[in-house]
């Protein structure tokens, strides 16, 4: 990787107009075809690359590395990268620590035109990145665009954002004072990022926390730090100064433990998990010699995604949101649909609608831009078949449900479904992060209701119903942090659909959202007499 010179002021850009969402790319276009086939070609010859940590500016070297492999060839290394332990936590902190001391005074506009430099630089590069996206974590053209997408939204969302924030006043001035409301940053944030969102997840927490006048200690996944080294180097050729972002891959149980430990580091954001959320959240809550604060953490978990489909639902657009939401990036979405609950009247004939959409499905390399791709890795692989195991006992196989040979060994796994599943049935109660939809058979509305609240988790979930008195009763009473109308209950937009959870879903920080910056700071008021 070569060293890039950064300049050390940033040339002040401002927004151009109010916040619009990133367009898609229509690959149905034969230049927009062509332009992915040739980034998928000009990537692959980047493919291999070995990456240094970044920390404080200083590339490091270390004895253990992380193999970062394309989950459908998986003989092909994607990126070799290093593997920071517990040693290099103390080091990051410390450069994320000094770099705290001078960006926390820079001005919100020049933090801001940071983000909106490198939302510039990605969408010049906008195929290239996609290509990183398709190798590195298996998603087809359309997801990888969307991935990409959502990443320069949340730069240019929350660069406004943080100007608006900045403009931030009291909501009255008391007689005879001078009043003022500052929102100031809180310290060096722990950024722990996911996989299955490796650029816009990792790129929006990190972006929400730099343009707030925090310093960062970034751990993504170790499935997917190649194209969060990629972002790096976007952050620094748009002008960060050093220690800023500090690049650290690693063991999630030495190097990842150790920053959530340390008494400087102010907050976690996480997305994973909810196993790893709650332990984060139980090392967070306990205080360190020498530490000054109460840890806050911005915890993304699990779900247990239901779609309703009401006796009076438009029958094809529900059947073809569901297959959407299931097996969209082989259901590897937190928001992903892992249940439908149908009404009994129109059950049998929704399944067997369901099994032909689902057979049209064509698995593949999504080099190829096939609809399914692969799932993650060997791991996540053997536990899907496991969960498909169970529940060929705890219900109907009626689509899927056996792994895909392919001559290169990609981890594919047929799309499944399994019909006549009882609500709380383990395939319908725990989260498998895979192409698996559970089929569940409801009374009526009233008990499609109660089966959609009943598990532990409540981040989406949709309803298809022409009826207007059950869409009323469902926005009051269907408990997820993400509720949908008559479409499918992923592809949640930044600024339209602010997202997250409820309950072991996470702390509901709704990313992409006009509260979402409030969590990054900490308000201070100033009070002034008047002579």
């Amino acid at each position: 990787m070569a060293t890039v010179e950064i300049p050390t002021v940033i040339l002040p850009r401002k927004p151009q107009g109010a916040f619009r969402n990133e367009p898609f790319i229509d690959f149905s276009r034969h230049e927009n075809a062509q332009a992915m086939r040739d980034a998928l070609t000009r990537v692959g010859d980047q493919l291999g690359h070995e990456y240094p940590l970044v920390i404080g500016g200083e590339r490091v070297h270390t004895g253990g590395k992380i193999e970062s492999r394309n989950p459908a060839r998986p003989a092909q290394v994607v990126g070799v990268h290093q593997k920071a332990g517990a040693e290099q936590a103390e080091p990051a902190v410390q450069a994320a620590l000094a770099a705290f001391g001078k960006w926390k005074f820079v001005a919100t506009e020049e933090r801001a035109a940071l983000l909106l430099h490198a939302a510039d630089i990605i969408r010049r590069r906008k195929f290239d990145f996609c290509a990183w996206l398709t190798y590195e974590v298996g998603k087809n053209w359309a997801e990888a665009d969307a991935d990409v997408g959502e990443t320069i939204d949340f730069l240019e969302f929350y660069a406004r954002e943080a100007l608006r924030l900045a403009a931030a006043t009291t909501p009255i001035q008391y007689p005879g004072e001078r009043n003022e409301l500052h929102y100031i940053p809180l310290g060096v944030v722990a950024v722990i990022s996911p996989w299955n969102f490796p650029f816009a997840i990792m790129a929006g927490m990190t972006a929400a926390a730099i343009v707030t006048g925090n310093t960062v200690v970034l751990k993504p996944s170790s499935d997917s730090p190649t194209i969060a080294a990629r972002f790096m180097e976007v952050l620094e050729e748009a002008g960060m100064p050093p220690g800023v972002v500090n690049f650290c891959p690693g063991s999630g149980a030495s190097f990842g433990n150790a920053v959530v430990a340390h008494p400087k580091t102010r907050f976690i954001a996480f997305t994973g998990s909810k196993e790893v959320g709650l332990d984060i959240q139980e090392r967070a809550a306990k205080s360190q010699p020498g530490q000054t604060w109460i840890k806050r953490t911005i915890l993304e978990m699990g779900g247990k995604d239901s779609i309703i489909v009401s006796a009076d639902a438009d029958f094809e657009a529900a059947v073809s949101g569901v297959v959407a939401s299931a097996f969209g990036f082989s259901g590897q979405k937190c928001s992903a649909c892992s249940r439908v609950i149908v009404e009994a009247s129109v059950y049998d004939a929704f399944v067997e609608r369901l099994r032909e959409k689902v057979g049209d499905l064509k698995v593949g390399d999504p080099a190829q831009n096939a609809n399914i791709g692969p799932v993650v890795n060997e791991g996540a692989m053997d536990t899907i078949v496991d969960y498909i195991e169970i529940g060929k006992k705890e219900g109907r196989l009626i689509a899927g449900g056996n792994l895909i040979d392919t001559p290169e060994k990609g981890y594919y796994v047929a799309p499944t479904v399994i019909a006549d599943v009882a609500p709380d049935a383990r395939i319908a109660q725990e989260e498998i992060f895979g192409p698996v939809l559970a089929v569940i058979r409801a009374r009526d509305f009233e008990h499609s209701l109660e089966i959609a609240n009943n598990t532990e988790f409540g981040l989406t979930g949709s309803i298809y119903s022409t009826d207007r008195v059950k869409l009323d009763r469902a926005r009051r009473e269907f408990h997820v942090g993400n509720l949908y109308f008559n479409r499918k209950c992923t592809g949640a937009m930044v600024g339209a659909h602010p997202f997250g959870g409820f309950n072991m879903s996470g702390t509901d920080s709704k990313a992409g959202g006009p509260d979402y910056l409030y969590l990054f700071s900490q308000a201070k008021s100033v009070a002034e007499k008047l002579s």
